[in-house]
């Protein structure tokens, strides 16, 4: 198969949560470990940070592999979602794994795949860990997909876990209160491995304290922490505090020797060294125009304080979301005084973008709607002048249309 009929058979044959939302949750590890086990358990082969959270755990993730590359390290970067191609998800050094790579991993694997029927996700992860092993990464950060506990990812041992932020996401596989949500992400707390949470939230902070005290794990809250105060070259204010999570999981990572000029370079450095999409990205100037990939409240509440810092004479809101949102509590965040351009990404899972303009209005918000991302980023544009602002976002999807 060349790649692109690769692609399109793991994405329609087995079920994928980026397209298809809950009907693609397993919630369970069995079909992973079955591949793994398959594989000769590549992820024993190297060492790993596992990062969970709800915002900022890409961020932060893309962080911790920036500054282990400009300490020397050879480290693999496994993310999701991709915004425009599908080897975003799995990198070293920055570097995206080959066309090549991906069509011979699911040659290879194509029985096994679909007799077990393994899941976009599950096969996805079971890739990454064969190919650091293959190329004999020194170290891999980990991302979480979704949740923690029955996460595909969750079957290696880290030296590190890092939680960033729990806010109210995927409600409906997760848990519909915090301390639930907490619980998940809880999950990846193993046995005598530190465990370090960026932000202390008093909510959630025994979910925490109790699933690592029956671990017999050490717990960092880095916020509590005194740690320098390094600037990063992701832009937003909000990433203050996944640089605190990141520094305080570097501190408790052994072994490895990251100095100050290799923290400050890495961090200065995020976007060259991993090739990070998508947060709070400057898409133009004379309107400035900035995309961000958050999609849930808490993550939403903190760029629009940011665009708040902003100065412009009018704001302008190219917004597009997927089915599930809990738009009652997203909306009300947005101002009524801004204009409004609503789309949908063109997915599977998008909200029609007449349904959110109606539901948008409830709450002041009074706006067109367009046939897709781009025609209202278009649109934007052309009613904005040079001293007004123009921000893109809702969705991952509506981002990836635009960068």
């Amino acid at each position: 198969m060349r790649y692109q009929e690769t692609l399109d058979w793991m994405f329609a044959q087995l079920p994928m949560y980026q397209q298809k939302g809950k009907s693609a949750f397993n919630g369970k590890l069995d079909n992973i470990i079955k591949l793994v086990d398959h594989l000769n358990h590549p992820e024993k082969t190297f060492k790993t940070i596992h990062v969970a959270g709800t915002n900022g755990k890409g961020s932060s993730s893309h962080m911790l592999a920036s500054v282990l590359q400009e300490a020397g390290y050879k480290v693999g970067l496994y993310t999701s979602p991709h915004l425009k191609d599908f080897r975003e998800r799995i990198k070293i050094n920055g570097v995206h794994v080959s066309e090549d790579y991906v069509i011979d991993f699911i040659d290879k694997n194509k029985a096994f795949l679909t007799e077990n029927k393994l899941s976009f996700f599950e096969m996805t992860v079971g890739m990454a860990f064969d190919y650091f092993a293959l190329e004999q990464v020194d170290i891999a950060i980990i991302e979480v997909g979704l949740g923690g506990r029955l996460d595909s990812t969750n079957i290696i041992i880290p030296e590190v876990s890092l939680i960033t932020n729990i806010g109210l996401d995927h409600m409906d596989m997760l848990g519909t209160t915090l301390p639930q949500i907490a619980s998940e992400k809880a999950g990846v707390i193993k046995p005598n491995v530190p465990v370090v949470i960026s932000e202390y939230q008093e909510e959630v902070a025994s979910v925490f304290l109790e699933a690592a005290q029956a671990r017999d794990a050490v717990i960092i809250f880095a916020e509590n922490e005194i740690l320098p105060d390094y600037k990063t070259s992701l832009l937003g204010n909000y990433q203050r505090m996944n640089v605190k999570g990141v520094l305080a999981a570097l501190k408790q990572l052994k072994g490895y020797d990251v100095k100050e000029d290799h923290i400050k370079a890495g961090l200065l450095n995020v976007v060259e060294n991993t090739g990070l999409l998508g947060r709070w990205q400057i898409l133009g100037e004379n309107p400035l125009t900035v995309c961000d990939t958050a999609h849930n409240s808490e993550g939403l509440a903190v760029v629009l304080r940011q665009i708040n810092q902003q100065k412009y004479k009018t704001l302008h809101f190219v917004l597009g979301f997927v089915k599930e949102k809990n738009l009652e509590a997203i909306l009300p965040l947005f101002p009524a005084e801004a204009r409004y351009y609503f789309c949908s990404p063109q997915i599977v899972r998008r909200l029609d973008e007449k349904i959110l303009q109606e539901k948008a209005a409830e709450y002041g918000l009074i706006g067109e709607v367009y046939d897709s991302v781009n025609e209202a980023l278009i649109s934007a544009k052309n009613e904005a002048e040079n001293s007004d602002f123009i921000y893109v976002g809702g969705s991952n999807f509506v981002v990836a249309e635009v960068v």
